[in-house]
């Protein structure tokens, strides 16, 4: 016998003795306790049940979730960690005991990209976070700002459309993730950062890497030991990432400063974020909280959580939602008929025809209840010990929210569930604000998105307009059915190939 083959069995032996010790252990403390925790699956040492995760954690989790139940106990490495699959536990657990569960457990890729878990998505609960997400609510996304952006809202909008119409009279075949992709970067430059694309940085591709590590479940936050290991290479992506993050922050600041002490050049325009979030540094967040102040790094943290949300989530819907309308013409026709009653055929859709659009809001929730963005959210952490529903909740536990699951929740969408169907909301009240727990894609509670209007805005917005402006055909003679609707997962869960069409521009107008 090779001295390898006596390795490996001595490795079997110790793994055997250390899974039934575990085993043993458990067993002992969970008897000692007394309390009761939700049923999961048995963990495995020093991993826990992260090897049940899959490459499509919310997938394997819903999977799981049929067999412990709509609140679920599972440990990730070290850590203890609760999965909600259904309306209901999410409402125990984001309304009812929203306060003790607001808080963000700190996470290596939140530590590294948001400057020591300064953003708003990613701080601790308490004074800081109330704070920033005041300021950001006020400051960034109160109603006055969000419609000084719609001009260029509508510029961006009708460059990709003129776009669009001279591929249409080609003949040819448009990359829409591309394209839409595209312009959402533009949107996101003018908007947050105040100037154009830079072919300097590749802001797309920076937060599609950003967005992708922190949507991974890193080995090394529920396995501290391992860090130093860096098994999966995240660490050196992530020290790669916020370094490019960082020259670009940097480099926006400082031009955003220097015009100010020059005090040329922004006369008669509007302030975007960098102007907005600078004009208040070095300045208490709370009058009565002098300890409280916003500083250069909560700046670039602030400003990467409204890069991040801008150019990734909006599209990613976009997407998703333009996927679905070519894989059942129905209601792509259904769509269009709306459309043309509404807005007519000689004019492009404005912002205000969006609130007489009932059946466009309908595509747009059924295509986020199928293809939520963050398919389990943001994770949450509980601040104490808690009982709910008979269970023991202990402090510092992971709360993962399975909207994906909770979206094809058989309790709820007993009618074809996994079907793309927006008529299924047709006379009900369900919205897309937090209150319904049958549909929460941005949350709910204390740590619900707070940009979400605006990104509802446009993405209604750039979906009425490429349906209004063109009849869309799958390429080489490719069947609506067979369309492949694979995901990426991560943070941000993208569809895995670029959807590929062919427009033909339908329009009386001509632009």
């Amino acid at each position: 016998m090779s001295s390898s083959t006596i390795i490996v069995a001595i490795l079997l032996v110790l793994f055997t003795s250390i899974t039934c010790l575990w085993s043993l252990i458990s067993d002992v403390s969970s008897n000692s306790k007394h309390k009761k925790l939700p049923p999961g699956p048995r963990p495995l040492p020093i991993i826990g049940s992260l090897h049940k995760l899959g490459k499509l954690p919310h997938r394997s989790l819903q999977h799981l979730a049929k067999k412990y139940g709509h609140i679920m106990f599972i440990r990730l490495g070290n850590v203890p960690a609760i999965v909600l699959s259904s309306p209901k536990a999410a409402e125990l657990f984001l309304k009812t005991h929203d306060t003790n569960f607001a808080s963000r457990p700190i996470i290596q890729a939140a530590d590294y990209l948001s400057f020591g878990s300064k953003s708003m998505a990613f701080s601790q609960y308490g004074p800081y976070w109330r704070h920033m997400r005041k300021l950001c609510t006020l400051q960034l996304f109160c109603s006055a700002k969000m419609e000084s952006f719609a001009p260029l809202r509508k510029e961006e909008l009708g460059g990709l459309v003129r776009k669009l119409k001279v591929a249409a009279e080609e003949g040819g075949v448009v990359d829409i993730s591309e394209k839409i992709g595209a312009m959402n970067e533009d949107i996101t430059y003018k908007m947050v950062l105040g100037r154009t694309r830079d072919a300097r940085f590749d802001l797309k591709a920076i937060i599609e890497e950003s967005l992708s590590l922190v949507g991974a479940f890193n080995i090394s936050d529920f396995v501290p030991s391992l860090a130093a290991l860096d098994i999966q290479g995240l660490t050196k992506r992530l020290k790669k990432v916020r370094k490019q993050i960082d020259q670009l922050l940097e480099k926006i600041i400082d031009e955003h400063e220097q015009v100010t002490k020059s005090k040329k050049g922004k006369q008669g325009q509007h302030e975007d974020f960098v102007d907005v979030l600078l004009s208040l540094m070095n300045q208490p967040l709370n009058p009565n909280d002098e300890q409280v102040y916003l500083d250069r790094t909560n700046v670039k943290a602030i400003l990467l959580d409204m890069i991040a949300a801008s150019i990734d989530t909006s599209a990613t819907t976009i997407i998703w939602s333009l996927a679905e309308l070519l894989r059942h013409p129905r209601i792509m026709k259904n769509l269009q008929e709306e459309l043309q009653n509404v807005v007519g055929m000689n004019r492009m859709v404005e912002e205000f025809d969006l609130p007489k659009l009932d059946y466009l809001s309908m595509v747009v929730k059924e295509s986020l209840r199928l293809h939520p963005v963050a398919p389990l959210l943001v994770p949450h952490e509980s601040i104490d010990d808690v009982s709910i529903d008979g269970f023991h909740i202990p402090k510092k536990s992971r709360i993962i929210v399975n909207v994906w699951s909770i979206g094809r929740d058989p309790n709820v969408w007993s009618e074809n569930m996994d079907e793309f169907y927006p008529e299924r909301f047709v006379n009900n009240n369900i919205d897309l604000k937090g209150h319904d727990f049958q549909l929460i894609p941005f949350g709910s509670g204390r740590r619900g998105c707070p940009g979400m209007q605006l990104g509802l805005t446009i993405v209604k917005l750039v979906l009425a307009q490429l349906v209004h402006s063109f009849n869309w055909e799958l390429p080489n003679g490719l069947l609506p059915q067979d369309l492949d609707m694979s995901e990426d997962f991560g943070l941000a869960m993208s569809k895995a190939k670029h959807l590929l069409a062919k427009p033909t521009y339908r329009l009386i107008t001509l632009m």
